[in-house]
């Protein structure tokens, strides 16, 4: 049983607390604009939704649990009409038909938002359409006085987006649309068919046009997500996805002067598969190089959610796979399946990152398979399984050291739902233990001319560090420094640390870590 759970209920400290807004605006209940917990990660993928009101409750409980950022997928820039225009007439003609011009080629486009005038420029061929009880919309690509032109068709089922950004202005959030979807190659689906590169481009800038006119004075939208995805390695020469990057990253930077782009390439460390860490440090440099002087954000797949990258500790790489990776690459242990953990592929991605380029980092927040009583999604295939916070929190520890900002696919299902009707969701278990601290670095630091242990990470103030190292028995230390800058820190004597040192936090809370950090060679 899928069940979307809207309200995350718990008590926090008054530090955390926005006055909620009173008002009910358009029927819907009034916005709570309270922060009850305020977890790492800060940023999800969402649908667009019609619905003002199932809108309202999904961007109030991403910011209930310290969300700050939106995404949506873009739909897919089609080749050809599907069923859902058969019912598109205007003036008693298919919507295909254009009075007094040669229609090409026709593209079509499936979307949830309302456009406004910014889409449309010119007089007879591009209108609005209200028809069979949708709303189209018609629009010729080219210059308007051309007598031969491919138009593009679009169907909406309703104003999903304009809703989020509503909704992200109200609560102090930032959305990130995507970009029309290149159509795919047929044969070859992960590369773009670049015989409709420039129709793409076309249709971009008059989207992205309108959204320059209907967003542009919000601090609510931020800029815009790339929807292609690639692999974050060395790109060879006329490789056609960065060359779909580079056309469409061009518009963005014209359209949209000053706007991020948000790209979220993945990473691959399975053998015979995937590819060594190394080869992520050119990737970046080559995804960098398409942004056209427009701010970009490379949020990486941490791959933890597919299988196709492991997040265990330093020195666990002759320990078995995960087993929630053995179906993805068999029972064996983790460099025989793996080239390398989350860990290694970030810190490659973190050498060669550009001015005017933030590294941040997407972990996936699923499991590759479902296991029996367990909720995740149906729709799309594959089925995938929902995750724990334990997990989330040892993905957030392999690549959180690196990253500007975490960010996280996808709200919905895998953060709302719930095994049973008692259940918590994902949401539920970050509201209840988001004080737990998260360890992403540590480091050997003398203070005043003794030895001890810095670490860097989340929900560290107070408390103890609990060092575990290989053939000496534990010691537990109070903390004796704090300070707070991008990360938190904390400082503990504790002289004998070395490679192979697992390091726990409880903080001044009494919140323990769920995993410990292990000290990397």
């Amino acid at each position: 049983m899928h069940r979307i759970l809207w309200v995350v209920a718990v008590v926090v400290a008054a530090a955390f607390v926005v006055v909620p807004v009173a008002s009910s605006v358009e029927g819907c209940p009034a916005r709570d604009t309270r922060v009850l917990a305020r977890y790492p990660i800060t940023g999800y993928w969402v649908p667009a939704r019609a619905d003002p009101c199932v809108t309202r409750r999904m961007v109030e409980s991403i910011h209930a649990v310290g969300g700050d950022t939106l995404i949506t997928f873009g739909p897919r820039f089609e080749t050809r009409p599907g069923p859902a225009f058969d019912a598109c007439e205007a003036d008693g003609r298919p919507c295909a038909q254009v009075p007094g011009k040669v229609v090409r080629r026709v593209y079509a486009y499936e979307t949830s938002e309302e456009f406004g005038e910014g889409l449309l420029r010119c007089p007879g061929t591009d209108r609005r359409i209200d028809s069979g009880g949708r709303v189209y919309y018609r629009v010729g690509l080219g210059a308007c006085g051309d007598q031969v032109q491919d138009i593009v068709l679009v169907s909406t089922d309703g104003d999903g987006l304009g809703n989020l950004v509503t909704e992200a202005q109200a609560y102090g959030m930032t959305v990130y649309p995507g970009l029309p979807a290149a159509p795919q190659l047929r044969g070859k689906p992960w590369e773009p068919d670049p015989e409709h590169t420039a129709a793409l481009a076309a249709f971009t800038r008059l989207v992205l046009g309108d959204y320059a006119r209907r967003f542009g004075g919000s601090a609510a939208f931020g800029g815009v997500y790339q929807s292609f995805e690639l692999a974050a390695r060395d790109r060879a020469p006329g490789d056609p996805i960065i060359a779909l990057y580079a056309a469409q990253h061009a518009v963005v930077a014209s359209a949209l002067p000053g706007r991020k782009i948000v790209v979220s390439p993945y990473i691959d460390a399975r053998r015979g598969r995937g590819y060594p860490p190394a080869l992520t440090e050119q990737g970046v440099a080559d995804i960098a190089a398409t942004r056209a002087g427009a701010p970009m954000a490379i949020a990486v797949q941490d791959g933890r959610g597919t299988g196709k990258v492991p997040v265990h500790a330093a020195g666990e790489a002759s320990e078995r796979v995960a087993p929630r990776l053995a179906p993805v690459v068999g029972d064996v242990a983790n460099d025989q399946a793996y080239y390398g953990p989350t860990a290694d592929y970030m810190r490659a991605a973190a050498r060669r990152v550009p001015a005017g380029v933030e590294l941040w980092v997407n972990v996936e927040a699923f499991e590759p398979t479902q296991v029996d009583g367990e909720c995740g999604r149906v729709d799309p295939p594959p089925l995938r399984g929902r995750t724990t916070k334990h997990r989330l929190d040892q993905q957030i520890m392999a690549a959180g050291g690196y990253a500007a900002k975490i960010i996280s696919y996808g709200w919905e299902p895998f953060f709302t739902c719930q095994a049973r009707p008692d259940a918590p969701s994902l949401s539920d278990d970050i509201a209840s233990g988001w004080r737990q601290p998260i360890i992403v670095n540590a480091v050997r630091k003398d203070m005043d001319g003794h030895a001890g242990v810095l670490v860097e990470g989340y929900n560290l103030r107070g408390g103890t560090l609990r060092f575990l190292a290989p053939g000496r028995p534990d010691v537990v230390a109070e903390q004796e420094w704090y300070g707070r800058g991008r990360l938190e820190s904390a400082w503990a004597p504790y002289p004998a640390a070395g490679p192979g040192t697992s390091i726990i936090a409880v903080n001044g809370w009494g919140e323990a870590a769920t995993s410990a950090y292990t000290m990397p060679s």
